[in-house]
């Protein structure tokens, strides 16, 4: 029962939602890790209800967050990439949340919120013209944002190499090499002749290629690593230094201005997605190179938020929630020395990019003080599409009735007057392709699993796709099993070894039961238009938000 004391103006709580960029489960105090220090989120989740099986509606940024955002598998809003890539590379694409998707923020708003997005936003920008804003997060109810729209790759810090360097190792320099050199040797013995002309207009190409693709990355920073405070582009390319500190700092800033209003604020760290970065008080302090860095640099991070509420006495009025956008990126390496960039998904079998349990088994807290029981734990399935119906039933408003909301609220099983969760069946996308389900049957402690396919790791016997840097969902990338494979999460929740009709006697049956599952979710499903097709994922040089001009590179820096 919600008491009025432990909510704000007319009885409306706050709200903290805390987003991380592939923090791994296994990388939390809190959730089994003990080398690395997390105090402040640990200290979270011993005030707060720890989440054991919070699930993310997709193991990439885009189409996680697009569910995080809207309380709907990715695939309604057309956030789901039928193509080779999942999510947004370059900054003038014309691709992103469609403005018909209502947000959380959106309807929080309407209903007399102060709502911020500092961090990453990941979900577009513009369509038509470079300021028309149409994917802006102050498009989806927003009225403050400092971030920054796409994501932080290797090309947005200095010495960690490009995101791009995969393409290069495509390249075949030694097929080239040793098909000129034949061409030499033949052409010196006279064994064959090639007039100039002819080296000359098959070498062009291949050099005009390499320049242009040479020029690509070169500018790539310049062109994609903005960062903006509401719709102004304040540095360009955005320097990591100090980063988080400048992102917590504007996030106190607006919980001291809105303290006498209720407000909604969502922070989402940069960190620690790759290119790694941590700010100089943290480098070199952890156990864990760079990475461990970025962490320890998180949490203080959400130390100084949390101490925040309870300086403006918001504890009791302030829901906090805490998670990651989905797994650790396991083939995460430095290009510089060989560092391990990416985190650790405990006992959990792959990482991003997966529907492995690694890929998207992600931490979940939620704490409201003097409302939520502190110190206990859920193992019931839940998601990050959850989120949506809870912050809108807080906020007292209706879920939207012209749409199919998949998330549900989570109240009731955080303060216990439910033990089961609602979602009985879990659909697990692979870009656009349906690759797994989880079914949760009622009145059961079973947690059944199937896959429809699997990626090929490369090497064999590993744990993660190191020569595509992330698993892939398409042709040639993946083995398709019929039947499909089946797991009991409840006893192998390592996913190692797959039941059959000899290990399970119900085996056909719970094929049967997932096969009418999918087929009724199918039906739900409508024809959008794909937000992450070619054509609106590629490169427009109208869309290109610039800070000063091309001229300059699109140079400035303006955050003071």
């Amino acid at each position: 029962v919600l008491e009025t004391c432990c909510t704000g103006k007319e009885g409306q709580p706050n709200f903290v939602l805390i987003m991380v960029d592939d923090l791994g489960i296994g990388d939390l105090g809190c959730y089994g890790n003990t080398t690395l220090r997390t105090p402040n989120i640990d200290t979270l989740a011993q005030e707060g209800v720890k989440l054991t099986q919070h699930i993310a509606a997709a193991p990439l940024c885009t189409p996680s967050r697009a569910a995080f955002m809207t309380g709907r598998y990715p695939i309604r809003s057309g956030m789901a990439s039928y193509s080779r890539s999942g999510v947004y590379i370059v900054a003038a694409a014309s691709g992103g949340l469609p403005t018909e998707e209502i947000t959380f923020a959106k309807l929080a708003k309407q209903n007399g919120y102060s709502t911020a997005l500092i961090g990453k936003w990941h979900l577009g920008l513009n369509c038509e013209s470079n300021h028309d804003y149409c994917h802006h997060p102050l498009n989806h109810g927003f009225t403050y944002f400092y971030g920054i729209t796409m994501t932080n790759l290797r090309d947005c810090q200095p010495d960690h190499g490009t995101v791009f360097s995969k393409v290069y190792g495509h390249i075949p320099f030694p097929s080239i090499a040793v098909a000129l050199i034949a061409v030499l040797v033949f052409h010196s013995c006279g064994i064959i002749i090639v007039p100039r002309k002819v080296v000359l207009w098959a070498a062009l190409p291949i050099a005009f290629c390499l320049v242009l693709f040479a020029i690509f990355v070169w500018t790539f920073p310049y062109l994609n690593c903005v960062l903006m405070k509401n719709h102004q582009i304040v540095e360009q390319p955005f320097s990591s230094e100090n980063l988080t500190l400048r992102m917590t700092h504007e996030a106190i800033k607006f919980l001291q201005r809105n303290r006498e209003q209720p407000f909604l604020l969502v922070f989402t760290f940069l960190q620690v997605h790759t290119a790694l970065f941590a700010s100089q008080r943290f480098k070199g302090k952890s156990k864990h190179g760079l990475y461990g860095d970025a962490v320890e640099e998180v949490d203080w991070s959400v130390g100084q938020i949390m101490n925040t509420l309870d300086h403006l006495n918001l504890n009791e009025r302030t829901l906090v929630y805490f998670t990651s956008d989905q797994g650790a990126h396991l083939e995460e390496i430095s290009p510089i020395n060989g560092d391990i960039h990416g985190g650790w998904n405990g006992i959990y079998k792959g990482g991003k990019a997966t529907n492995w349990e690694g890929g998207i088994r992600v931490p979940g807290i939620v704490r409201w003080t003097g409302v939520l029981p502190a110190g206990t734990h859920n193992d019931q399935p839940t998601s990050n599409m959850d989120v949506f119906p809870t912050v809108v039933n807080l906020a007292g408003l209706p879920v939207p009735s012209d749409r199919i909301i998949d998330g549900h609220n989570l109240m009731p099983l955080l303060q216990g007057s439910v033990l089961q969760s609602e979602h009985e069946f879990l659909f697990h996308y692979c870009n656009a392709y349906l690759n797994a389900v989880r079914w949760h049957p009622r009145q059961s402690d079973n947690i059944w699993k199937i896959f429809f396919f699997t990626p090929n790791f490369y090497p064999e016997n590993s744990n993660g796709c190191s020569h595509t840097h992330v698993c892939l969902c398409t042709k040639g990338y993946i083995t398709r099993h019929d039947p499909p494979l089946l797991f009991d999460l409840s006893k192998d929740p390592s996913e190692e070894i797959p039941l059959t009709p000899e290990t399970e006697p119900n085996f056909h049956l719970i094929m049967a039961v997932v096969q009418q599952a999918v087929a009724n979710h199918t039906k739900t499903l409508s024809d959008v238009p794909d937000q992450l097709s070619l054509s609106n994922a590629i490169w427009k040089p109208w869309l290109q938000p610039c800070c000063s001009s091309l001229s300059e590179l699109c140079v400035c820096d303006k955050d003071n």
